[in-house]
């Protein structure tokens, strides 16, 4: 709103003026870019865990105290400072109040990307193409105790265990309850236990008995996250309890980490097609087009995932995590980080679509020309977008000094996908695919315009200059 305000006092506008057109355009794609990343949030609602819908609800709040403050008090900010809003500059003048969207760098790469998106568009995809093959072999699990990072008293306790020979499953053992049953059948438990592959020991401390319930401890004879120890799970819970005559039920942090993955990535399809669904429809009416929503979709789940390999890369294979973060590769990413990723980042990413594709749209409405479309609309908005990134990823960068490989996979993740996200997919695939896709970006036939409650988007004929460059435009 600030660039767009500035812009319009830089074309000569009053205060007044200035702020309505403010309002009418930019305010708007703020509020449907507030309102992409609360859906992407609140969808954490429908997974069936506390934790993470309590995360779902509060983040949602943020965007909409954000969009709620950006059209109230901002605009009254605004015109109060009126034409002092460029003073004080940090930057020099040339940078601060040059507006002509016809000079600068933005403008001269969106000539680029006119004049060649074939090469553009394969550029791009050849990136994402090489951070999706490590993106789809993500492998949501807790880390191992080998691979926790730090210093003190439990990494000094867990290596020398380590050296004595003892299993890390000692460190995060099973736990068993055995509810409404007597001493006879604690034993049967603890002995069924003992003889089950890949359990080491088994103990039932008299300690831990409470009237006919009682606790047993299975100790594994494998760190409690590792594959083998997700086969001894499931022959726990699936063969071994329910032949012993007894209610027993498994428990534990490996266990409970393995149901929480199983409860929340069964759901996540669910979640994938609630936020999808929303988002394409609240689109689709922003952008009074069928064409923009769905590329938008797509090309955020195709950046969600580059954002995915690139953790994969660097945390789960290791490449670089131990040199820079003193984390060794893990072999997998800890189970709720895909998920907060997913939950943050497609909001925020589809901010910067939301707004280059409103200025897009609106040099279209006003030119009915694709390429003059394109080339403004990259122009006046790359700079918004890549200062935007900016902000962000080094906001999510610092994520990184926290001594918890959860929070270092967190931070690198959304600061890495943001960015991937302002670069490859926002100047590189998005606007050489409008060029290429033509008129057809704006197409909005009447019964789907009637339903969203906005004027239709008729297909118009290609203009003279835009059938020259590309006939099929």
């Amino acid at each position: 709103m600030i660039f767009r305000f500035r812009e319009e006092l830089q074309n000569g506008e009053d205060v007044d003026t200035a702020l309505v057109e403010t309002m009418r355009h930019a305010g708007r794609s703020v509020i449907v870019s507030g309102s992409t990343v609360a859906i992407g949030l609140v969808s954490m609602v429908i997974l069936p865990v506390p934790v993470i819908r309590s995360i779902g609800i509060g983040g949602m709040l943020i965007p909409a105290v954000s969009v709620l403050t950006s059209i109230t008090l901002l605009p009254a900010l605004l015109a109060m400072l009126g034409h002092r809003i460029n003073r004080l500059r940090v930057m020099p003048k040339r940078i601060v109040e040059r507006q002509d969207p016809t000079t600068g760098f933005w403008h001269r790469w969106a000539v680029i990307v006119t004049r060649r998106p074939v090469p553009v568009a394969a550029l791009g995809i050849l990136i994402v193409a090489l951070l999706l093959i490590p993106g789809v072999q993500l492998h949501a699990a807790e880390s191992q105790l080998k691979d926790f990072p730090g210093k003190g008293d439990a990494i000094v306790g867990r290596t020398v265990l380590n050296r004595a020979g003892f299993s890390p499953g000692v460190m995060k053992p099973y736990v068993v309850l055995v509810e409404h049953s007597g001493p006879n059948a604690t034993r049967k438990v603890v002995g069924a236990l003992e003889r089950t592959p890949g359990v080491a020991a088994a103990v039932a401390p008299p300690q831990w008995v409470r009237g006919g319930d009682a606790l047993v401890e299975a100790f594994p004879t494998a760190d409690s996250a590792s594959n083998s120890s997700s086969k001894t799970i499931s022959r726990i819970q699936h063969d071994v309890l329910p032949a012993v005559q007894a209610t027993a039920t498994l428990g534990g942090v490996s266990p409970e980490d393995r149901d929480f993955v199983h409860a929340v990535y069964g759901k996540f399809p669910y979640v994938l097609a609630f936020v999808i669904l929303l988002t394409f429809v609240l689109l689709m009416r922003a952008f009074r087009s069928i064409l923009l929503p769905l590329k938008a979709v797509v090309l955020n789940l195709v950046s969600l995932g580059a954002a995915y390999g690139i953790i994969v890369f660097i945390f789960q294979w290791g490449h670089g995590s131990d040199a820079i973060w003193g984390v060794p590769g893990t072999n997998a990413i800890i189970s709720w980080i895909p998920l907060m990723i997913f939950a943050f980042l497609y909001g925020l990413s589809m901010d910067y679509e939301v707004f280059m594709l409103t200025r897009m749209r609106e040099e279209y409405d006003e030119t009915h020309d694709t390429v003059k479309a394109v080339e403004l609309g990259l122009a006046r908005t790359g700079k918004l977008v890549t200062s935007a990134a900016l902000v962000l990823m080094f906001a999510f960068f610092v994520l990184s000094s926290s001594p918890g490989t959860d929070i270092k996979q967190f931070g690198i993740g959304l600061a890495a996908g943001i960015i991937f996200d302002a670069t490859v997919i926002r100047t590189l695939l998005v606007p050489s695919l409008v060029r290429l896709f033509g008129r057809w970006n704006w197409w909005l036939p009447h019964p789907l315009a009637r339903v969203l409650r906005v004027p239709p988007a008729p297909l118009r004929p290609a203009t003279q200059s835009a059938a020259i460059a590309d006939p099929t435009s």
